[in-house]
């Protein structure tokens, strides 16, 4: 189908230049003291640093792991003000730039065929759904559950036997634009799911047995931006009213102590909430969704990335929900499994006390509607590449989280109602 897109919008996504990283750096930071944390602070007001983790300036604290971008011109002053302090930093990345093409270290294996060991783009993920379908008609549908603020498509892949309700697992990847392995694990999930059904004896049992929901990519127009724009990008696309800054952050936007938080209010910040709960498209078509299959879904993953982190509720409360034990039990479990492959160590716990306060998140929307197994992973790595995770590390990455999920549905099947 030809996409015809209106004169203006064309002329306007023309004339904005892909944005160049040309020796940006990133650095890591960790303060030892309130004091140090507060250094870090001032200098975000006088200079713009681009917070990865954690993902914005007031969740800066003592003990904690604080990597930031900055630009080539700030760098310097930077690293004056971080010696002068005598705080101890390391850069991680000298040269944004350069890590941004030397992510793309896989050749393509056959043009045209999809790769799972490639980052694909929007464009290339839609033809996916398609494929998958038409491979797959008795086991794979596709859904639209609505479109973004730009009128790309919401889909939503169903895995399973057709027509039957059953208990369903809901996953999504991509809910932050930059985070690019996230999706990749998603196209992953379901190749595999699709690949091994009638092979491997636990997919063919979770097949045979419940549904999946996926939805490859949560934030289409954000995804968009950072392939064709500005990598670095995390938000969606919406226009603020009374702001010339773009975007909402979408997992800032769901009703769970939406304004609980305070510094989430500025719409030029990467963490901005949105002007109301659910104010966004894509938030309200995915709340939707959730809502009208709620008697079916018993669990909720979403894919980030990155600090191989596995967390459950609560983000915006130190108050451990009923069931804390059993999501403990889960995550420990799932985790474990996950680093049998390549030993790769994850942390676990709740939102708050193992990364840091979050309002407004899809895992605590879900749970608090009653989905009482929530999970959230933080995907590979962290931090020598950040955001930037090469090519030739997704698969690894995705091979290892499929056992991790896998016997997160097992559980799920056996354990809920």
């Amino acid at each position: 189908m030809m996409l015809i897109l209106p004169m203006g919008l064309i002329a306007t996504t023309l004339a904005i230049a892909p944005v160049r990283f040309d020796r940006e750096k990133v650095f890591r930071v960790k303060p030892q003291d309130e004091k140090q944390a507060d250094i870090i602070k001032d200098l975000a007001k006088t200079n713009e640093l681009d917070f990865w983790y954690p993902g914005a300036t007031h969740h800066v604290a003592a003990n904690m792991t604080v990597d930031f971008q900055v630009s080539e011109k700030e760098s310097q002053a930077i690293q004056s003000a971080l010696d002068q302090n005598k705080m101890h930093y390391e850069i991680l990345i000298h040269d944004l730039q350069e890590e941004i093409e030397k992510q793309f270290d896989v050749k393509e294996d056959i043009p045209g065929r999809h790769s799972y060991a490639k980052y694909n783009n929007w464009e290339k993920i839609v033809a996916w759904t398609e494929k998958m379908m038409d491979k797959h008609p008795e086991m794979v549908s596709r859904i639209k559950i609505g479109s973004t603020v730009e009128d790309n498509p919401l889909y939503v892949l169903k895995i399973g036997k057709k027509n039957e309700r059953r208990k369903a697992i809901f996953m999504d990847c991509g809910i932050h634009a930059r985070e690019w392995v996230s999706p990749a694990f998603c196209q992953w999930f379901v190749y595999q799911a699709t690949k091994t059904y009638g092979r491997n004896k636990i997919m063919t049992k979770l097949l045979d047995r419940m549904n999946f929901y996926i939805l490859p990519v949560f934030n289409v127009d954000g995804y968009i931006w950072s392939w064709t724009k500005n990598r670095m990008w995390r938000k969606n696309r919406s226009k603020n009213q009374n702001s010339k800054c773009i975007g909402t952050d979408l997992n800032r936007n769901f009703n769970a102590s939406w304004d609980s938080i305070p510094n989430t209010n500025d719409p030029c910040a990467d963490n901005y909430r949105g002007s109301a709960p659910e104010s966004e498209k894509e938030t309200k078509a995915f709340t939707d969704f959730i809502r009208s299959h709620l008697n079916e879904i018993k669990a909720y993953i979403t894919f980030h990335s990155y600090s191989q982190m596995l967390l459950f509720p609560y983000g915006y409360t130190s108050k451990l929900p009923p069931n804390h034990e059993d999501l403990a039990k889960v995550a420990k479990i799932g985790t474990d499994v996950l680093s049998t492959r390549y030993e790769t160590r994850y942390i676990y716990g709740p939102i708050q006390s193992t990364i840091y306060p979050t309002s407004g998140s899809s895992l605590d929307w879900a749970y608090d509607l009653g989905i009482k197994h929530t999970f959230a992973f933080e995907l590979r790595d962290k931090g020598k590449f950040g955001f930037l995770l090469p090519e030739s590390r997704i698969k690894p990455t995705c091979r290892e989280t499929m056992l991790a999920v896998k016997f997160i549905s097992k559980y799920i099947l056996k354990h809920t109602a």
